[in-house]
């Protein structure tokens, strides 16, 4: 369990399918449009993943890595086929189910960062915090641990305009962070920034992964990103087509 984590009344029970996997699809295919304007974003993948693993998938623009992240996390559903959670169809999960999954035991980390631009950093990674009805005094030190974490606690009091875009996305992981997820989906995070700083954010995350026991996936075309997975699985055209395991030598 996370350093952040706390088990809370609300909070529900983790379960693992007994082959281990958290996350598993089956056969997923996403289509969008029809006719002349088909497209199929993703076609026909099945993988497992598993928990501690950090697991990219490389890919170029319009590969089908984004929507394949997206429906690995209920975000979006898809056309055939079915993404299991803790052995569990996400199809099975009505809105309310979404909304406690997310708030409980998956977040996100965008490309844009996606910060509250009236709120400084720290009140942005104590905002999930509050959604779950925690006390002032626990948000604010969850919040700070989060941000101690990414090196970013001495900056906590400033709104995103006055961070660099390097620190925006610290700020974003520690609000991915600070709730203690068991899987955290990142979304291109190191998109908008240069090569010194991406490799700042790769570093993090690896650490997350390492230290706090976090299921990590990752959408990235950035190698720097990609090379601090334990696997890497790269899509064309929606279609896994290679896959790396880093410790293993599988390629």
């Amino acid at each position: 369990m996370s350093q952040f984590e706390r088990p809370l009344e609300t909070d529900p029970p983790s379960t693992t399918p007994s082959n281990g996997a958290v996350i598993a699809a089956r056969g997923v295919t996403r289509i969008f449009g029809s006719d002349s304007t088909r497209v199929i974003a993703v076609n026909d993948v099945s993988l497992e993943v598993f928990p501690g693993e950090t697991l990219a998938f490389m890919g170029r623009s319009g590969s089908g890595k984004t929507t394949l992240l997206n429906l690995l996390s209920g975000l979006d559903q898809p056309t055939s086929g079915e993404v299991l959670f803790q052995g569990k169809d996400l199809a099975s999960f009505d809105e309310s189910g979404l909304v406690e999954l997310r708030r409980h035991k998956i977040s996100f980390i965008f490309q844009s960062f996606g910060l509250m631009p009236l709120l400084s950093a720290q009140e942005n990674v104590e905002f999930p915090l509050h959604l779950r009805g925690l006390g002032w005094r626990e948000r604010r030190r969850r919040a700070q641990d989060a941000l101690e974490l990414v090196g970013l606690r001495s900056r906590a009091k400033h709104r995103p305009y006055e961070l660099s875009g390097g620190e925006q996305q610290r700020a974003s992981i520690a609000r991915a962070l600070v709730t203690g997820p068991e899987v955290m989906f990142a979304d291109e995070p190191t998109g908008e920034l240069d090569t010194t700083t991406a490799s700042t954010i790769a570093a993090i995350l690896a650490d997350i992964s390492a230290k706090q026991g976090t299921t990590v996936l990752i959408a990235t075309h950035d190698p720097t990103l990609a090379a601090v997975a334990n696997r890497t699985l790269e899509l064309i055209d929606g279609e896994l087509i290679d896959e790396e395991l880093i410790d293993g030598g599988l390629t």
